[in-house]
């Protein structure tokens, strides 16, 4: 499997996460399915990495890096894997790192016969909150479902369907150990490829103030904060990849989760990762008006 090619194997549980899926997105890819080493002195490259640098220094600024580049295009997917099944969400879209907002068309996965289960839901990602349009269950299709990320006990790390990409940079302020591994292309880019863990908790204590408090959510709803990580920085520092290995419990996750393992109390391994290209794009983000915005019940994603 991937995820042990890359060397994320650190397992780690989250408190009630799937239980609060107010977006429904990883409960309904649970459903589908039935079922580091040392700091490394990283090389110098123009306006990026300073030769004295170690990794973990490079990692830490990554997100301020992102800050100063204003924009980008943003591709992301988060993934599950079990009894040799495969299923992820897709999503792409342009994020505003300056202002952290950031738009995503999301594809769930489709059914056994390769029809669409699910039309595409658009989310708006913004800092503490996240807007959702075609959620399904009811919602009316005009209207969009707000999240308090702050409210989740994962932090919308995982409960949306994909993660933050400023977020997913702010992880990398954690990082406690992470070695240089080598060089790779990435869309005819020369990257350096850094493998390492980082620690939630951490991250929250060394975020941003509009990071900080899903952050701190997410560090309060995981048992262990520990979370391996692959990440890919260009010459100039920029992220331009970034995969974090979570691992769901489903203790609490409710009927599609029970449903996707069978057994409840199993804990699922959830791989998401963000991909950043064509800096400097333009990344209109508008976010619903009050009136726009649903505030009855809202149920799971239908069938």
């Amino acid at each position: 499997m991937e995820f042990q090619r890359r060397g994320l194997g650190v397992r780690r549980r989250v408190r009630a996460v799937a239980g609060v899926m107010a977006g429904g997105l990883l409960a309904a890819l649970l459903a589908t399915i039935s079922g580091c080493s040392s700091e490394t002195v990283a090389d110098e490259r123009p306006g990026g990495v300073a030769p004295d640098e170690t990794a973990v220094a490079v990692l830490h600024r990554a997100a301020d890096v992102l800050v100063r580049e204003g924009s980008s295009r943003v591709r992301t997917t988060m993934e599950t894997a079990t009894g040799g099944t495969r299923v992820a969400i897709r999503g792409t879209g342009a994020y505003d790192f300056e202002k952290r907002l950031g738009r995503l068309r999301l594809l769930l996965p489709r059914d056994a016969m390769g029809a669409a289960e699910h039309e595409p839901i658009t989310e708006l990602l913004a800092s503490g909150a996240l807007f959702m349009r075609n959620r399904g269950a009811g919602i009316p299709p005009d209207k969009w479902v707000r999240v308090d990320t702050t409210d989740i006990p994962d932090g919308n790390l995982v409960t949306g369907g994909a993660t933050d990409p400023l977020a997913a940079a702010e992880l990398l302020r954690g990082v406690r150990e992470a070695s240089l591994v080598g060089e790779e292309g990435i869309d005819g880019s020369l990257v350096r490829h850094y493998r390492g863990t980082t620690d939630i908790g951490r991250a929250a204590r060394a975020a941003s103030p509009a990071a900080r408090g899903a952050l701190t959510a997410a560090a309060d709803g995981f048992d262990d904060g520990t979370v391996p990580f692959d990440a890919y920085l260009d010459g100039l520092g920029r992220l331009r990849e970034v995969r974090h290995r979570f691992t769901v419990g489903t203790q609490a996750s409710g009927r599609e989760a029970t449903r996707a393992r069978g057994t409840a109390g199993h804990a699922v391994g959830v791989s998401s990762t963000t991909e950043l290209y064509d800096f400097g794009v333009p990344a209109r983000v508008e976010l619903p008006k009050p009136a726009d915005i649903y505030t009855g019940k809202v149920g799971s994603p239908q069938k």
